[in-house]
C-alpha cells in the first residue's frame, strides 16, 4: 500500500503541500526564485511583465514547485509546454471544440463533480472501469477527425488533444472558479492551482489494465509534462489483488513529487481518510458520503457557488461543455463565459459574474481600488497571451453573444 491513514494525515502537516509554496505562503527564497524565473523568462522571450503580465504569479509557481525552484530546470519544462501550446493551438481547441466532442471525451476521464475538499480544491472522480478497450477504441476512431479549428503539430495525437481539453477546462474553469470562493482558508491571498482526485479502480481486470496501458501512460506522462503541479492528493479506491504489480507500471508515469501524493486506501479506509478531507455533504454516496453523484453526470454544483454567481440570459447554473472566467472591464469582477462549437457555429455566451476576492488591490481605506483593478485588465485578450488572442481571430469569426434561455 502506497498511502495509509497515516500517511495522508501526514500530508496534510504544515511542512510540507498546499498551501506552502503558494502564493501568500512563501519563503523568502521561493520568492526570490520567483522573481529571478520571472526575469530569465522574460530574457528569454517567453514572459512579458505587468501590470497586465503575460502569465501570471501562480501559474509560473507551478513550474518552480515541479522543479523544485531551480529557475533553469522550471525554464526548461515551461518552454517546452508553450512551445507545445501554441504548436498544437490550445486556446484555439478550447474555444473551438464541437461540444458533442468534449463530452465524449468528458464522459472518459476524471470529472468534476462540482464540489471541493475541506481546503476549497476542486474535487474530481474517475472510475476506471468505464475506460474499456472497445470504449477507448471507438473513441480513438473518433478523434481521427479534428473537432476544434486548431492546427496540431503533428507529433501530439489528436486523440489526447481532446482530453487536454479536459485540463484546460481545470485550469481556466474549475480552478479560477474556486480560487474566488470566500468559504475557504486563505482565501484572500492564495489562489487554487490544484485538484484532489478519487481513482476508482474497482471491478477492472488485469487484461484491462495491461490493454490501456499506452493509452494512460501518453496521456499521464503529456499531462505531467505541460499541466505541472495541478494535482494534489490522489485517493485511490477499490485496488485489486494484483494492484501491486500494476503500480509498478504506473508510478513511473509520473514524477516523484505526483507519486508522493498518490495514497492506495483499503476498504476499511475509504469513508474515513476521505472525511478527513473532504466534507461528507461533497463525498459521493457510493464512497460513503452524501452527495448523489454518479459517473457520468454533469456537475453538481455546490449551493453555495450557485448562490455567489449572478447568473445572465436566464441561467441557473453552468452549462455543459467548455467555458472559461476572465476579469471584467472594471477589473472587480469576473465573468464566465461558455465556448465551443454547436454544428460548426462558435459559440460564446456570457454565463454569470462573481466577486474578485482573491489578491484584490486595496486602496488607501482598504476597499476595493477598483481603478488599479481596471488597469490591470485593460487590454485583457480572451484565452491567453498576444499570440493565442491573434490564432483565434485568424481561425474563426467574432463571436456573438446570444441570449439563452433556462
Amino acid at each position: 500500500m502506497t498511502g495509509s491513514v497515516a500517511d495522508a494525515s501526514a500530508a496534510s502537516g504544515t511542512e510540507v503541500g498546499y498551501p506552502n509554496g503558494h502564493l501568500g505562503h512563501l519563503k523568502p527564497e521561493e520568492q526570490e526564485a520567483l522573481e529571478s524565473f520571472k526575469t530569465y523568462l522574460a530574457e528569454k522571450g517567453y514572459y512579458k511583465p505587468g501590470p497586465l503580465a503575460s502569465h501570471d504569479d501562480q501559474t509560473l509557481l507551478r513550474y518552480l514547485r515541479a522543479r523544485r525552484w531551480n529557475v533553469v530546470d522550471a525554464f526548461k519544462q515551461f518552454k517546452e509546454t508553450e512551445d507545445w501550446r501554441k504548436a498544437n493551438g490550445l486556446s484555439v481547441l478550447y474555444d473551438t471544440i464541437d461540444l458533442e466532442a468534449y463530452e465524449a471525451s468528458r464522459r472518459l476521464y476524471p470529472q468534476w463533480t462540482g464540489r471541493r475538499d475541506r481546503r476549497g480544491i476542486p474535487l474530481y472522480l474517475f472510475e476506471i472501469r468505464h475506460l474499456d478497450s472497445k470504449t477507448v477504441s471507438a473513441y480513438e476512431k473518433a478523434a481521427e477527425t479534428s473537432p476544434s479549428k486548431a492546427v496540431t503539430d503533428g507529433h501530439t495525437s489528436p486523440k489526447l488533444l481532446r482530453l487536454f481539453a479536459l485540463y484546460e477546462n481545470l485550469t481556466r474553469f474549475a480552478q479560477p472558479l474556486c480560487t474566488e470562493l470566500g468559504d475557504r482558508p486563505h482565501a484572500t491571498t492564495t489562489p487554487i492551482t490544484l485538484s484532489t482526485n478519487i481513482v476508482d479502480i474497482s471491478g477492472v481486470s488485469l487484461k484491462q489494465f495491461w490493454n490501456l496501458k499506452s493509452h494512460m501512460q501518453a496521456a499521464s506522462q503529456l499531462a505531467t509534462a505541460h499541466y505541472p503541479e495541478t494535482l494534489d492528493r490522489i485517493f485511490i479506491i477499490g485496488a485489486p489483488h494484483f494492484f501491486s504489480t500494476v503500480w509498478g507500471w504506473i508510478k513511473r508515469w509520473f514524477d516523484p513529487i505526483t507519486v508522493s501524493k498518490i495514497f492506495i486506501l483499503g476498504p476499511h479506509e475509504v469513508k474515513a481518510t476521505l472525511e478527513e478531507f473532504i466534507d461528507p455533504k461533497n463525498i459521493p454516496k457510493q464512497y460513503g458520503g452524501e452527495l448523489d453523484f454518479t459517473w457520468g453526470d454533469q456537475p453538481k454544483t455546490d449551493p453555495y457557488i450557485k448562490e455567489r454567481v449572478k447568473w445572465e440570459n436566464g441561467l441557473t447554473d453552468f452549462p455543459q461543455g467548455p467555458k472559461y472566467w476572465r476579469p471584467t472591464a472594471d477589473g472587480t469582477r469576473m465573468e464566465c463565459v461558455a465556448v465551443g462549437s454547436e454544428g460548426g457555429k462558435q459559440r460564446m455566451v456570457n454565463v454569470g459574474t462573481l466577486e474578485r476576492i482573491c489578491n484584490v488591490k486595496k486602496d488607501v481605506s482598504g476597499g476595493v481600488d477598483a481603478e488599479a483593478l481596471a488597469e490591470e485588465v485593460k487590454g485583457l485578450s480572451v484565452g491567453g497571451g498576444d499570440d493565442e488572442k491573434k490564432e483565434i481571430v485568424e481561425t474563426g469569426e467574432e463571436a456573438k453573444v446570444p441570449a439563452v434561455s433556462a
